[in-house]
């Protein structure tokens, strides 16, 4: 699941901004014949930065083995291993409680210059891509951006997330893989997963690290005033560190988000990851959802 839920209505930037989060996110898999589970991983525990009051994890069917891990890239996971039994359902109840707090950022600068050389020894190469990567339309769009500012590294990853806010065109698509930013980019129609793509390729072609971030956000305006979950960028620009941009509503990412898993691409960041086996010639499976989400200011 993926999509856009907007931001608190309050200003997010605002200084000592603090939220307290109490979620409730479960995911169901219905089979129209038994299915035998495989071992599953689970993205759904929020990133360690966060002050945690209370977590719960129920999965049903109940697992024979389930073990927290961190992966590569400092995720918290979950890995959870059935038995033998067949099942018509699975289901994946999570339940939090923390709370973020983000002080006001003190202006920062950085005196280097875009497009960014690639370092020979490079501790992020994970997130720039490969030279022959770069799609040339996204790549043009980039530098026009960062013309607009003056090539300034900071300057450039807010304006870039503005820029993209003001031209997209939103819509809800709760499933799926992102499109490509070059195909988002010729349309400026997509979800939030789609914007964030367009936002990395656009960074990392002028030489900047960036990840996928997926998690929640605190508020929901959406036709069907439901909580999905939401996709945003993060930049690592030298002498600041990464930061976070939802250009999907064109702000920072404050004490407003949660994030789950921040990795290169989306694959990296998908809540349940899995399989299953059948017998017979064919298999029918459903997805659906509930995801409540309470804050209170602190």
């Amino acid at each position: 699941m993926r999509d856009c839920d907007p931001p608190v209505s309050r200003d997010q930037s605002s200084m000592l901004c603090s939220l307290r989060f109490a979620v409730r996110h479960e995911t169901r898999y219905r089979y129209n014949v038994p299915v035998v589970l495989g071992p599953h991983l689970l993205r759904l525990t929020p990133r360690p930065e966060y002050a945690m009051r209370a977590r719960t994890l129920v999965v049903r069917p109940e697992p024979v083995e389930q073990r927290d891990e961190e992966d590569a890239f400092g995720n918290p996971i979950t890995r959870v291993v059935f038995g033998d039994a067949a099942t018509h359902v699975l289901s994946i109840e999570s339940r939090f409680e923390l709370d973020t707090e983000v002080s006001e950022a003190a202006k920062v600068t950085s005196s280097e210059r875009l497009p960014l050389p690639r370092p020979f020894a490079d501790p992020l190469g994970a997130y720039r891509p490969l030279q022959n990567d770069a799609d040339d339309g996204v790549a043009a769009f980039a530098h026009a951006v960062a013309a607009e500012v003056g090539y300034a590294p900071v300057a450039f990853v807010e304006h870039l997330c503005r820029t993209i806010h003001q031209r997209a065109q939103k819509q809800i698509r709760p499933s799926g893989e992102a499109q490509s930013a070059a195909q988002t980019l010729a349309t400026w129609h997509g979800a939030c997963r789609d914007f964030t793509v367009l936002y990395l390729a656009a960074a990392r072609s002028l030489g900047l690290p960036a990840r996928f971030c997926s998690g929640y956000q605190a508020a929901a305006d959406t036709p069907d005033g439901r909580h999905y979950l939401h996709a945003w960028a993060e930049v690592f620009v030298p002498g600041v560190g990464w930061r976070g941009w939802d250009p999907t509503h064109g702000i920072p990412v404050t004490d407003g988000h949660i994030a789950l898993a921040a990795a290169t691409d989306q694959a990296g960041t998908m809540p349940v990851v899995g399989g299953y086996s059948f017998v017979g010639p064919s298999l029918t499976s459903t997805l659906d959802f509930d995801l409540e989400i309470r804050t209170t200011a602190r």
